[in-house]
């Protein structure tokens, strides 16, 4: 079964759409592994580099609202898997996206900004960590050497294909 968790990187912004996390000159490659370098390449925010450690290391991402908007293509979703990505945190996300995340096998996890707000106020903490619990519905964070658990909410269905391993893995279990 697949681990959920690991090492946090913070996208303190609302609104990060499909092309800045794979830019759609990307959309031609041939494997989805051949994505991987080109991961949130086009994402602007101060102090962030889309080829640094912080973001290599990443294996949930947390964010604000409305996350994943813009074009429908699979291949967003694609490139956190093959850059070894879990989870994404978010007060929202646009909806296409949120099950291109489970159909992956991958979480797509709302919280209520206030939820977030205190996730935040960790990402000035070097090594901040989390663990996602997909069948318990909880999210624990380690950072600052503090440690805050979290509820989250998925329907049952989602919840199946994420531990499934996604849409293929899911179907080939049940038919």
């Amino acid at each position: 079964m697949k681990t959920f968790g690991g090492p946090v990187l913070f996208l303190d912004r609302s609104d990060i759409n499909t092309d800045e996390i794979i830019p759609a000159k990307y959309l031609t490659e041939i494997t989805k592994e051949d994505l991987k370098p080109y991961i949130l390449e086009d994402l602007k925010l101060p102090g962030f580099d889309p080829k640094g450690e912080q973001t290599k290391n990443a294996r949930v991402v947390v964010s604000r609202a409305n996350f994943g908007c813009g074009s429908s293509r699979e291949h967003a979703p694609w490139v956190f898997e093959v850059n070894d990505i879990t989870a994404v945190i978010a007060e929202s996300f646009a909806r296409i996206f949120r099950q291109n995340m489970f159909n992956c096998g991958m979480a797509a996890i709302e919280l209520p900004k206030a939820d977030l707000d205190l996730i935040f106020s960790h990402s000035e903490d070097a090594g901040t960590t989390m663990s996602i619990d997909i069948e318990g519905q909880t999210l624990t964070v380690n950072g600052g050497g503090k440690q805050k658990t979290f509820s989250f909410e998925v329907s049952p269905f989602d919840k199946a294909l994420v531990l499934a391993g996604g849409w293929v893995d899911y179907a080939d279990q049940k038919y």
